[in-house]
């Protein structure tokens, strides 16, 4: 067993006894490496805190979730009013409390949440093929069952086409279809594609013109090796675990396109992307394609478990009672957060808000190359990586952490930011939520800018 020692500062008293005593309760492998390992007592807006009162500005959105910021007041109400917790009876129960489980019985609530949801897909450019919903609670779920479903569709077509270097999660079909063909235990059910990485290695390199033919025929070659079992296509729109590649419009379009011809189901994964993230309520109005099935997920309940698959019912159909169940789907709790979810953004200005706060990021980030540990910045909206440079004898990796700590550790009076651990080894995620204040979030920025520069200088 490896020697893992907690990870302790100066000053952290009660931190630095929560995380000795977690590496002794739990082991080690449920949280990915940060250099941080942050200990958060509490969270408000676009901020945590830690058990001795530092701020931390969460540029993590805790991992793409916390869209409208953490804890929203009206968030919270509206979810409270879904539930009905309303007045306490004597005997110490509320009233009109709908149950927090409600597995194999249906609840009003579930039919509000799929009716509003439904139809603000619909609204959206591209969204005009989704008529039924499958819930579950995590993301890796949401990807089984739209495969599920995919590979039972027709008789003998049972082989899933997947983009390499994408994530879907670690379980089962979703581990199946994430990485490539390299990482062990393959499915033989999956055959994996190129997706254009060398194209969009950066802002500038996104916005030239890309030659589709060798993607073009590496389809055509899989459609004549195992056209009799294809099924499905399914990628993400950017890819995120990857270390947030995201690719010009035309790439996904020519997904689109060779599904469409040969009769597939083409399968979007946008757990990651979806209610605002890339810009707009969904990633598919941005790359201007219409998917078969959507996966969503993280700020779909803004900060609640809840994950979906959301598309054609003549696919879904194909599952019979029970195969796509689970104990927590369409649970009343997740559904009230879907619903007040949806009405923050349908009755706010959240997406402007986010359109704003994109073009600062940008502009902030791609900044970062001046100092010289930034090599490449990619990305959209409000969700970015920054690919470190190496620097000297010291490598990207390295580079990536000894950021993600300085900037944790803040010295002195200086601003503090919340990162997560590097994407692909050296890609640090920049992604808060799209309601933060545009002025912090520019103080913030030039607080990373003077972090790269003292790394790189150092």
């Amino acid at each position: 067993m490896p020697d893992i020692q907690p990870i302790q500062f100066d000053g952290e008293a009660t931190s630095n006894d929560v995380r000795a005593k977690i590496l002794q309760q739990e082991p080690f492998a449920i949280r990915t490496f940060t250099p941080s390992q942050c200990v958060i007592s509490h969270s408000a807006g676009s901020y945590h805190f830690t058990p001795e009162g530092r701020k931390l500005a969460d540029f993590t959105s805790g991992v793409l979730v916390a869209n409208l910021g953490h804890n929203p007041v009206s968030w919270w109400n509206r979810v409270i009013e879904y539930l009905g917790l309303g007045t306490i009876k004597e005997g110490g129960e509320f009233a009109n409390c709908v149950p927090l489980t409600a597995y194999n019985a249906i609840t009003e609530v579930e039919a509000q949440a799929n009716e509003r949801l439904i139809a603000n897909l619909q609204a959206a450019p591209g969204g005009g093929r989704i008529n039924q919903i499958m819930w579950s609670a995590s993301g890796s779920e949401a990807v089984q069952k739209a495969l599920w479903a995919a590979m039972k569709r027709k008789p003998g077509k049972d082989m899933i086409i997947a983009t390499r270097g994408g994530f879907h999660g670690k379980k089962g079909l979703a581990g199946a279809v994430t990485g490539s063909e390299k990482d062990k235990e393959r499915d033989h059910r999956v055959q994996f594609i190129s997706f254009p990485i060398e194209e969009c290695d950066d802002v500038e390199t996104r916005k030239q013109p890309i030659d589709l033919t060798r993607y073009q025929q590496e389809l055509d070659a899989l459609w004549a090796e195992h056209g009799e079992r294809l099924c499905c296509v399914i990628t993400e729109p950017y890819l995120g675990g990857g270390g947030s590649y995201h690719p010009q419009k035309e790439y996904l379009q020519l997904l689109e396109s060779f599904c469409r011809e040969h009769d597939l189901v083409f399968i979007l994964d946008e757990i990651q992307s979806n209610f605002g993230r890339t810009g707009p309520m969904y990633a598919f109005s941005h790359y201007e394609i219409e998917p078969d099935v959507v996966l969503l997920g993280k700020g779909l309940g803004n900060g609640v478990p809840v994950s979906a698959a959301v598309g054609r019912n003549d696919v879904f159909e194909c599952l019979g009672y029970g195969e796509a169940s689970d104990t927590w789907s369409a649970n009343p709790l997740s559904s009230a957060a879907v619903l007040a979810t949806l009405d923050e953004f349908e009755s706010t200005d959240a997406l402007e808000k986010g359109a704003h706060l994109a073009t600062i990021i940008e502009a902030g980030l791609i900044r970062l190359k001046e100092t010289g540990a930034i090599s490449r910045v990619r990305g959209e909206g409000c969700v970015w990586g920054i690919e470190c440079a190496d620097v000297g004898d010291r490598e990207g990796a390295v580079i990536a952490n000894q950021i993600i700590e300085k900037c944790y550790r803040a010295d002195g009076a200086a601003l503090a930011i919340h990162l997560l651990g590097a994407l692909a080894g050296k890609v640090l995620r920049i992604s808060p939520p799209l309601t933060m204040c545009p002025q912090e979030c520019q103080a913030y920025l030039d607080r990373l800018y003077d972090v790269c520069q003292q790394v790189a200088n150092t």
